[in-house]
């Protein structure tokens, strides 16, 4: 289960818009407002708001979304949604419950009055990220499907807004060009390709960075909005995550290379000795730090040998050939020419 809060609504368009008629809403639970006429439902609203005018955003306007095979009875709808407001803190108060089964997951519209029926005012500090926390519990209490990340293959692309879409096409791209790149800079030219420009915003006049966005056509969206993980805080925890793998892959990768390196030397050095012990009963190798240098030494007396190997003399050359001569004179008649 999902929970999005709405600031800034006033009571008369919320309430118009979740009752209206062509949806097929269903009323489940009201509280202080009538229920068969949406503009009197706005009206016993917007009267109640007036004890406390002072009290600029009194709608409180939220949606409570399931997953798609989640079909929960109305009984349990309520409960859940009564908890939800509980839980937020809005208690003692106006409120509505309403129904849409329109879309493929089925969603509940909550509307509640800030100003509560003594005419005191309702904290809404934080309300937003309250409302995520509840929604949370909930979702463990009545055993519903957890909301750990969006899943693209449910989205309806044609029932998006222009606005809707170029937010989907951005969320996407990202998706799809973060696990590639390294540093900040490569995953900005790589959305540059796609027509999505990365838009900083510094503190004050300094070059420090405090968020980002990204623009698409006369769009343009904080990375927040397209989703918390896009935000440039995650973003850079998540381009130094990579770097920090990649420094341990090359350095687990330069260890396993300089080990197989010194156990080749080693067994060269020991097959050196075994070959000296052989011919000349010499001692077994030294260990340690002076393992590279008995490499070179070894390695120096083994070209050495090779270099002075005894040649056949131009002296035993020339005895051959005359012992050659005399055969072939000796036994002439022999030979057939």
């Amino acid at each position: 289960m999902i929970s999005k809060v709405f600031p800034g609504h006033n009571f008369y368009n919320a309430v118009r818009y979740v009752c209206r008629q062509e949806i097929k809403p269903e009323i489940l639970a009201t509280e202080g407002v009538r229920a068969h006429d949406w503009r009197l439902m706005a009206q016993d609203f917007i009267n109640q708001h007036e004890l406390r005018p002072s009290k600029k955003q009194a709608c409180f306007h939220s949606i409570l979304s399931f997953h798609p095979s989640e079909k929960p009875d109305n009984g349990t709808l309520v409960d859940l949604a009564k908890k939800y407001l509980q839980g937020i803190g809005i208690t003692n108060t106006q409120y509505v419950i309403v129904k849409h089964s329109e879309k493929a997951h089925m969603h509940l519209h909550i509307i509640a009055n800030m100003v509560n029926n003594d005419g005191n005012s309702i904290r809404d500090n934080w309300i937003a990220l309250k409302g995520k926390k509840v929604a949370q519990k909930l979702t463990d209490e009545f055993k519903l499907v957890p909301a750990i990340r969006k899943d693209l293959s449910l989205t309806n692309v044609e029932a998006l807004s222009e606005s809707g879409g170029y937010r989907y096409k951005i969320y996407v791209a990202i998706s799809e060009n973060l696990p590639l790149s390294r540093t900040m800079e490569e995953l900005e030219n790589r959305l540059q390709k796609l027509g999505i420009e990365m838009q900083y915003k510094y503190k004050g006049q300094t070059t420090e960075k405090q968020g980002v966005s990204f623009k698409i056509g006369n769009y343009c969206f904080k990375g927040s909005k397209i989703d918390r993980q896009f935000s440039l805080g995650n973003l850079q925890k998540s381009v130094g995550l990579k770097q920090q793998q990649s420094v341990q892959i090359q350095h687990r990768a330069k260890e396993l290379t300089e080990s197989q390196d010194k156990n080749i030397g080693q067994k060269f050095i020991r097959a050196v000795h075994a070959m000296r012990q052989q011919t000349t009963g010499t001692t077994p190798m030294p260990d340690g730090k002076e393992q590279s240098k008995e490499i070179a030494k070894e390695l120096g007396r083994l070209f050495e040998k090779l270099l002075t190997a005894e040649q056949p003399h131009e002296e035993d050359a020339n005895v051959f050939l005359i012992e050659q001569r005399q055969y072939r004179k000796k036994h002439k008649h022999k030979i057939r020419r």
